[in-house]
């Protein structure tokens, strides 16, 4: 089949735009690992690095050998265990596959097992994080990217099939695909394996157990602010970037506008974070601002493409106070999560949803879902008239996802509990998962006091 200049030209201008913006959600995992090092206390700091790094290695494994094929393995060339089917493009010879679609992918397969190794840090087997990565990669987070991102969804917006309520729901990069998977599977986690020793007293109040290390936060943060440049516009894989011409800008306008509602969430949700948090204890705190900046992020990624800018600022206004909120309800229900990753990528991923189908713009929705085809009439948000079909569509996503992590990652992390390989002992956990597993402090003034105090013994 001969292939057009134009059409070797918009292959092109794709993968080249795809294969950047997988480069940008990678650097997140350099995030995460940044932000969950300065986050917990320093004599954990080797195992929680070692653990992200786990995240990406055995998550790229299983991810081929299995994931992808669960996520968007459709038709002829797909095979049952390897995902060898990559997304035919637009005017590409059929059999020839987008290996940078795989690899975008693949990067968001990885950040999702990051997120709930936040939620289980400081107290958890290594062992267990080898395991649980490998099946919420392989299995559990594939199966929902299929429902919402597979053209053979059930749940997507741009089904090949009949859409549900007229709409499907929208969830462009992920706030519940991602974040709520993560945040869910974090929550069962903490769950099972309990607070860390010493985080609530005798009468059940809290005692701080402050990160070590706030300039790695403010990295970390920082890091992923810039890999959300490739998380959020980059997701217009889905639906192909097309080539502009003189009357057409294909779909560049919507890439600039997701970057721009991407910002004003994060920055809105930062600001109310930290003043919230002023009013609250008392004094400025750089970390509380941090996590505001990605609770913000984190529910503007399901709508980042469809809502106005004036309407990303009202998603990260929320989404301060949803994650405010639930960090004051989770301490008073005695739940630790050293990373406030059930907090952050769950509440406000679920937050997320429900603000696409309140304010999603159907002119937006048209040009990202329908190739901006003015004669298609799609359910929009409730608040702008767009009526039930929609919120209706998001909430359905909401329980889903909800339901079918907590029947595959509560019952794995309880077999795991019960098989007493989730949680290290109490005498393992006092002294630091570093010196107890790894061998040695990832800091040499506390290998040099540890070994003091052994020589005194």
């Amino acid at each position: 089949m001969e292939v057009s200049w134009e059409e070797s030209v918009t292959y092109s201008i794709n993968t080249i735009y795809l294969l950047f913006s997988s480069y940008l959600v990678f650097v997140m995992q350099l995030g995460f690992a940044m932000l969950c090092a300065g986050s917990v206390r320093a004599k954990n700091a080797m195992n929680i690095m070692l653990t992200n790094v786990v995240d990406a290695v055995v998550g790229s494994i299983s991810y081929y050998l299995f994931g992808f094929a669960f996520a968007f393995g459709d038709g002829s060339n797909s095979n049952p265990f390897i995902g060898t089917e990559f997304f035919a493009l637009k005017g590409i010879p059929s059999g020839s596959y987008s290996y940078s679609f795989f690899l975008y992918q693949w990067a968001f397969a990885i950040a999702v097992a990051g997120i709930t190794s936040g939620s289980i840090a400081e107290r958890t087997q290594f062992s267990a994080y080898l395991i649980f990565s490998f099946f919420l990669t392989g299995f559990v987070y594939p199966i929902v990217a299929r429902w919402i991102w597979s053209s053979s969804g059930w749940l997507s917006p741009s089904s090949s099939g009949s859409l549900l309520f007229g709409s499907g729901a929208i969830d462009f990069a992920g706030s519940g695909v991602v974040h709520l998977v993560g945040g869910v599977a974090g929550l069962w986690g903490s769950l099972i394996e309990g607070p860390r020793v010493g985080r609530f007293d005798a009468f059940g109040k809290p005692v701080a157990m402050r990160g070590h290390n706030s300039t790695l936060v403010v990295l970390g943060t920082f890091l992923l602010w810039f890999g959300w440049f490739g998380f959020n516009p980059g997701s217009f894989d889905k639906i192909l970037v097309a080539y502009p011409n003189t009357s057409d800008q294909g779909n560049w306008t919507g890439v600039s506008r997701t970057a721009v509602t991407t910002t004003l969430a994060g920055s809105t949700a930062g600001i109310v974070t930290l003043f919230g948090r002023r009013i609250l204890v008392g004094h400025w705190d750089a970390l509380d601002v941090c996590n505001g900046v990605l609770g913000g992020f984190v529910a503007i990624t399901s709508g980042c493409s469809v809502v106005e800018p004036w309407a990303a600022i009202v998603c990260g206004f929320v989404a301060a106070w949803v994650l405010i909120g639930l960090n004051i309800l989770c301490l008073k229900l005695g739940f630790d999560d050293p990373l406030e990753a059930t907090q952050l990528h769950g509440g406000c991923g679920a937050w997320g949803l429900i603000f696409t189908g309140l304010f999603a713009k159907e002119e937006f929705i048209i040009q990202a879902y329908n190739s901006g085809d003015s004669s298609v009439s799609r359910p929009y948000g409730l608040l702008l008239g767009g009526g039930w079909g929609l919120v209706g569509a998001q909430v359905i996503e909401l329980l889903v996802i909800f339901g079918w992590v907590s029947i595959t990652m509560g019952p794995m992390f309880y077999t795991l509990h019960k098989l007493k390989i989730l949680r290290i002992s109490v005498e393992e956990e006092v002294a630091g998962l570093d010196i107890s597993s790894h061998g040695g402090y990832a800091y040499n003034a506390l290998q040099q006091e540890g070994n003091r105090t052994s020589i005194l013994r």
